[in-house]
């Protein structure tokens, strides 16, 4: 031991029972540890006997051997978890041989095993009321979390951090339990931003006088994002791109410039949206707003199946519709009369990959329809979740209107939860924000996304407070209620997929996202970003508040490559995806068939003016094999297959089936599980 003394830096002692474990380091590395026994004398206390251990074999040193080692030591440390009786104790042993020690703050841990471990106000982390040393706090976590079910990667990773941060072992053990410490479970704050914009005074507007009254019933000025796009054109024709935050005011850009032309009489406004839901909902606002001054229709995707005319006037001065709706008319060769304005509500869709292409073919064929009018229309074009705004608005050839302002903060919190715990969570949060009210008076209600309609309505079920499901499988009837229900403060929560997200007027101060996949598909960072943006509205509430509730290692179906874990980390820290539209070789077939069948012969120069870059002569060809065209023109079977927008897959399943004489209601049931799969 003599050599081994001779090189030893720190002595560590530690109270244990009427022993005291002795560390002996160097350099930082441990040399040896022991016991020492500690014996009662007339003189006071003094060092019995040392016991090293050495590997699954002990050694006993004499009294002077462990006085040599404290002497050959450059510090003695004793552990402040010593007792004080302990330390009176050592303090009087050291005392007799003229040697000092210093109480530190050590992790008990450690000290219990064997290792000399000082920690400080800023390592000491809290357990179970005694302070430890980071790592065995991690330890400690991973037993944790091991006997909780192996959550491994970034829940881990996150669990870990906080742990660092926080300090308190027994907190984040509680986080795992369900608890809503807002402490633990934000991850940041998406901060209110203001941007310095000179305010257009409506007054000044110079509009027609139909709706120059109206806008100056209703403000003094334009907000922000308005007034931009009004400096930029908006009222004088120009072809804008408007991106900006949800509750920015971007709908009344479309509006001020198309009522103006409307009343001017240079040609209807239409307003198209992705939802039939959206599509009801900006109808009955239109009603509401402008139906003394215009006439207000609606064109929905349902007339695809049942074109009757039944609901729809191709000649009113304001035609609301669904993408599909619209693209339907033209499809079948409907007159929609003089277009002066096209207003495209969530034309980020453009990048989606099941609606993108087909959004990107409904606006070159509606371009090619005013040009063969030989009218000039003005288009507007509106999203709030847009990754490359510059690339886009030049492809779309429009003026870039980028407003960056969000008039509420956010707040986004993440928390772990087993899959069979969410919806008592859900619960809490829902109460917690409908118990409370806003400096504005208004209760906080909530929109919480899940992944399919079976569980909207399970969620919903299960919520102490009112509330309803809202998806694209309710009636036109029960979706108006809801809406209604929820502006009136009448319900908690609504429980829905992806159709709140594209823009349905919900004025909720809390977001809950159950899972985030909608079907079978992780959210991309835009549509992520498109629905925690429906948290906190400027005219009601003070903030708006964000939860993930996220199952580590979670997935929905099999072809999930990611945990839900890992999803929940890429969208919060992810970057807006740039919109593009790509085309596979079904999408091509069936724009390149809608292109004809609109157009003939200039269907070619369609396809090259779309967003998209589309492969015409691989379409062409397959288009000529599966029958679809004859020359340029579309046969009675590519009639059919556009009319009702079928993929060539669909087409084909559909043909089989009749000949072998399925039943019609089988293979529609089929093909409708089939789509929600998608």
């Amino acid at each position: 031991m003599s050599q081994q003394v001779e090189r030893v830096d720190t002595v560590f002692l530690h109270e244990d029972g009427e022993e005291f474990r002795v560390v002996a380091s160097r350099d930082g590395d441990r040399v040896f540890r022991g016991r020492l026994e500690v014996t009662e004398r007339d003189a006071g206390p003094r060092p019995a006997r040392l016991r090293v251990t050495d590997g699954s074999s002990e050694q006993l040193y004499s009294p002077d051997e462990f006085v040599d080692l404290a002497r050959g030591a450059a510090r003695i440390r004793v552990s402040e978890q010593t007792s004080p009786a302990g330390r009176a104790t050592i303090r009087e042993l050291l005392d007799a041989y003229q040697l000092e020690a210093k109480v530190v703050r050590t992790c008990r841990y450690c000290a219990n095993s064997g290792r000399y471990s000082p920690i400080t106000a800023e390592t000491a982390i809290s357990a179970d009321g005694e302070a430890i040393c980071p790592d065995c706090a991690r330890a400690e976590l991973d037993r944790e979390l091991a006997y909780r079910g192996e959550i491994t990667g970034s829940a881990r990773d996150r669990l870990e951090d906080l742990l660092l941060e926080v300090q308190d072992l027994d907190r984040i053990t509680d986080l795992l339990s369900g608890e809503l410490d807002p402490d633990l479970t934000k991850f940041d704050e998406i901060s209110a931003t203001v941007d310095e914009v000179d305010p257009v005074p409506t007054a000044e507007l110079s509009l027609h006088p139909g709706i120059q009254s109206k806008l100056e019933e209703r403000f003094d000025t334009l907000l922000p994002v308005q007034s931009l796009a009004v400096e930029n054109g908006a009222t004088e024709g120009q072809d804008q791109l408007v991106v900006s935050a949800t509750a920015t005011g971007k709908t009344l850009v479309g509006e001020m410039a198309g009522l103006d032309r409307v009343l001017n009489g240079e040609g209807k406004m239409l307003f198209l949206v992705p939802l039939v839901a959206l599509a009801n909902q900006k109808y009955e606002q239109f009603q509401e707003r402008y139906g003394d001054i215009a006439d207000v229709t609606l064109r929905v995707g349902a007339s695809r199946i049942n074109d009757d005319g039944s609901g729809f006037d191709p000649s009113a001065d304001i035609v609301v519709g669904t993408y599909e709706g619209v693209d339907h008319a033209l499809r079948t060769g409907r007159d929609l009369g003089e277009v002066g304005t096209v207003v495209i509500d969530e034309v980020h869709t453009l990048g989606e990959p099941e609606r993108g292409h087909r959004l990107d073919g409904l606006i070159a064929r509606l371009k090619d329809y005013c040009r063969q009018r030989g009218t000039d229309a003005q288009w507007v074009y509106l999203s709030a979740t847009v990754g490359n705004p510059g690339a886009l608005a030049e492809a779309l050839e429009a003026t870039l209107i980028e407003f960056e302002e969000r008039p509420v903060p956010i707040e986004r919190h993440v928390t772990f939860l087993d899959g069979r715990e969410k919806i008592d969570v859900e619960n809490r949060l829902v109460r917690r924000a409908f118990d409370s009210k806003s400096s504005k008076g208004y209760r906080g209600q909530t929109i919480i996304f899940t992944n399919s309609r079976r569980r909207c309505h399970e969620i919903s079920r299960r919520l102490e407070y009112d509330s309803a499901p809202y998806h694209a499988g309710l009636d036109n009837k029960r979706r108006s209620r809801v809406e209604g229900q929820f502006a009136d403060q009448e319900l908690a929560a609504v429980v829905t997929t992806a159709a709140l997200a594209a823009g349905v007027d919900f004025p909720a101060s809390q977001v809950i996202f159950d899972s985030l996949a909608m079907g079978i598909e992780w959210l991309s960072v835009q549509e992520f970003s498109q629905m925690l943006g429906r948290a906190g509205r400027p005219d009601y509430h003070d903030k708006g508040t964000v939860y993930l509730l996220v199952e580590p290692d979670g997935t929905y179906h099999n072809s999930q490559e990611m945990t839900e874990d890992e999803v929940a980390f890429k969208l919060l820290k992810g970057e807006m995806e740039p919109v593009r539209t790509r085309y596979d070789g079904p999408a091509a077939v069936e724009e390149t068939l809608a292109n004809i069948t609109v157009a003939g012969s200039r269907a070619k120069a369609l396809n090259e003016s779309m967003v998209g870059e589309v492969p015409t002569k691989h379409a062409l060809g397959k288009l000529i094999e599966y029958g679809f065209i004859d020359g340029l023109e579309p046969t009675p079977l590519g009639r059919a297959v556009t009319r009702h927008f079928l993929s060539p897959g669909d087409a084909f399943a559909i043909l089989d089936s009749l000949r072998k004489g399925e039943d019609a209601y089988d293979l529609v049931a089929r093909m409708e599980l089939r789509e929600d799969d998608r």
